[in-house]
């Protein structure tokens, strides 16, 4: 599911968690015309960073706060962006306007991390919002159809791919992870709750443990959202650190969905790929 396109006749509000995605999306929407307000998530979003931006600092579980925020601010569209860890309920700072919505909010923590956020996402929804998604916001972000680096992946990777493909698609279902590790025809890690760059540490210390005997340069890191996914949420991420992550890990390359994968860093992430000789390459998704 995505949204349409922004208006440009009022601003939009970006929900903004960890990382350096919030301000990508922001500078991205000024660059097209439209008028970002973060709302930065106290603890999680960077405090100097969001300086150069209309803003305002929210707790999470302040609901009510928001959405009175949003209509004062006059925006309309949102979009959710940026690294944040799952809080327990117990850790909801809660105000009256949550309070109003708690059962419907107790629901969407009862699945994975794709049924909170959808969960969430309908309760500003029937506030009158639209919810909007990078492919929609911020197109520009996105990672393109084919290579671009100058390694390619061979036979062994394009199969390796392939495996890993059909492992997210099976593992979709359960709203587990959206990356995989596959060497040499095996599935050798498949992302949980850690997130990518620790997967990659995992493969890492295996191979440095010996419990991965493939040489280094076999494998690859496949990353797709979930064939259920709401694509308007939580899209895989890769960057810089995907990259150095991936050759720690003795890998070839990485293989993401094209159009359906943010690119943090694109320019730095294609150079340190070059200059690891890892591939990276978007999938027709």
């Amino acid at each position: 599911m995505t949204a349409a396109a922004p208006e440009n006749s009022s601003p939009i509000g970006v929900i903004a968690g960890g990382g350096v995605m919030p301000f990508a999306v922001a500078d991205s929407l000024k660059a097209r015309g439209h008028g970002p307000v973060l709302f930065a998530l106290k603890g999680v979003c960077d405090p100097v960073a969001i300086e150069r931006f209309r803003h305002h600092w929210i707790t999470v579980g302040q609901y009510g706060r928001m959405t009175k925020l949003l209509r004062a601010e006059k925006c309309k569209d949102l979009i959710f962006i940026g690294t944040l860890v799952r809080p327990a309920l117990s850790e909801i700072r809660l105000d009256w306007g949550t309070l109003r919505v708690m059962g419907r909010i107790w629901s969407a923590f009862r699945g994975g991390d794709d049924h909170l956020l959808s969960g969430v996402g309908r309760l500003f929804e029937q506030e009158g919002f639209r919810l909007l998604g990078v492919k929609d916001a911020a197109p520009d972000l996105l990672m393109p159809e084919g290579n671009v680096t100058h390694a390619a992946a061979d036979q062994n990777a394009l199969a390796d791919i392939a495996r890993g493909r059909e492992v997210l698609g099976a593992l979709s279902p359960f709203d587990i992870g959206q990356a995989v590790v596959v060497i040499d025809g095996h599935v050798v890690g498949v992302e949980g709750v850690e997130g990518t760059d620790e997967l990659l540490r995992r493969i890492a210390e295996l191979r440095k443990g010996g419990r991965i005997r493939a040489p280094a340069g076999h494998g690859v890191l496949v990353k797709t959202p979930k064939s259920t996914q709401d694509l308007r949420y939580d899209l895989p991420t890769v960057g810089s650190r995907t990259i150095e992550g991936a050759a720690a890990a003795g890998l070839s390359g990485v293989a993401v969905a094209a159009g359906n994968t943010i690119v943090a860093d694109a320019q730095a992430m294609i150079e340190a790929a070059d200059a690891a000789g890892l591939f990276v390459t978007g999938l027709r998704f």
